[in-house]
């Protein structure tokens, strides 16, 4: 856990940034812009070249990601606050606020988007949720080669039962005794991944908050996986069921292959299944929740003591989804490593 500390206290001393909302050379407003509630859920939810720690009056508290562009043979390395929050332009480069192409960075002359490799707010999370998960087990593994035969306590107390849970009741239950070992490391991978960074998304403070296991990209790899190892696990028995089932009548095979043209469907439909489910689940939470504290400004735009009044039941409303949220922090990595295991499971069952 030091090291852990010690990386985010690095990070937020060699990259924290504040800056002024109003920039050099920009008049200043005399009005307070318009809440818009749209915009702050979906700022909130999306991925962002920046990330955003807070924001005192017109002061914007962030975190400045580094920004890797490549157009034309040139490769432009530099640190999203040259953009000052959208408001400039860096190199020819310039990140879009509005529109189709909210929150991506293209080229003002021509409007095209150059490949963008950049570190964002998802892949800074996902690196330091790896960091944290690395950091975690192989402690816990020298904590099992130490104290071999003693009983565990501390952190590995906490998550053995875990650990024992999936092999036991997931990968045991869903593959089989002879097969499961081969496939564990990854379910325990694909479970604490998932677990971890639902519980990092609830934490509305940095190095939390970001909403990596409510995007698509992110759940739609993982999906990938769970089906080219589905797909590559599988043996003659599967291929045959999806093929050729037996005991389906012939003629819904024959002259129309129905039931295959089904079957092969079913393939890829099942990782698509489990793709969506988390993202919508993950992402819905967080709306739900960002949802309830907008009612606050809403109802405080019409009158301050409309605003004081809602806000007692916005914030009940809020702190029980953030409760039901850590429920569902558990259940969403259980389902997705449980589907996971049980298509392993079917893609190597052998004809009885």
């Amino acid at each position: 856990m030091p090291k852990y500390i010690l990386f985010v206290g690095v990070l937020l001393l060699a990259f924290l940034n504040v800056t002024g909302a109003e920039e050099e050379g920009e008049p200043a407003t005399t009005h307070e812009e318009e809440y818009n509630p749209g915009n702050m859920i979906v700022d909130h939810v999306v991925d962002a070249h920046e990330w955003h720690i807070a924001t005192i009056g017109h002061t914007h508290i962030s975190i400045p990601l580094p920004v890797i562009l490549y157009h034309d043979g040139q490769l432009d390395v530099f640190l999203s606050s040259k953009f000052h929050h959208g408001h400039d332009t860096y190199k020819g480069y310039k990140l879009e606020l509005d529109g189709e192409n909210k929150g991506k960075i293209i080229i003002e002359a021509t409007g095209e988007k150059p490949l963008d490799f950049s570190i964002t707010k998802n892949v800074l999370a996902m690196f330091i949720s790896m960091i944290l998960i690395s950091f975690i087990f192989i402690s816990i593994g020298k904590r099992y080669t130490s104290r071999r035969g003693e009983a565990p306590k501390g952190l590995q107390s906490l998550l053995e039962p875990l650990i024992l849970f999936i092999r036991d009741d997931v990968a045991k239950a869903s593959i089989g005794e002879k097969r499961y070992e081969k496939y564990l490391p990854f379910l325990l991978t694909l479970f604490f991944f998932i677990f971890f960074n639902n519980l990092l998304g609830l934490v509305p403070i940095f190095p939390g908050g970001a909403n990596l296991t409510g995007n698509i990209a992110v759940t739609g790899v993982m999906a990938v996986f769970t089906f080219v190892i589905t797909t590559f696990s599988g043996n003659k028995n599967y291929w045959i069921h999806i093929i050729n089932t037996p005991g389906v009548p012939w003629w819904l095979k024959i002259p129309v292959p129905l039931m295959p043209i089904v079957e092969l469907m079913g393939v890829f439909t099942k990782p698509f299944v489990l793709m969506v489910r988390l993202f919508a689940n993950i992402t819905a939470g967080h709306i739900i929740v960002l949802g309830f504290m907008s009612l606050i400004f809403i109802f405080g735009n019409m009158h301050p003591g409309i605003g004081y009044g809602v806000s007692v039941v916005s914030i009940a409303f809020a702190v029980f989804m953030l409760l039901l949220e850590l429920l569902v922090a558990f259940i969403q990595a259980y389902v997705f490593t449980l589907l996971s295991a049980l298509y392993f499971g079917m893609a190597t069952e052998e004809h009885h």
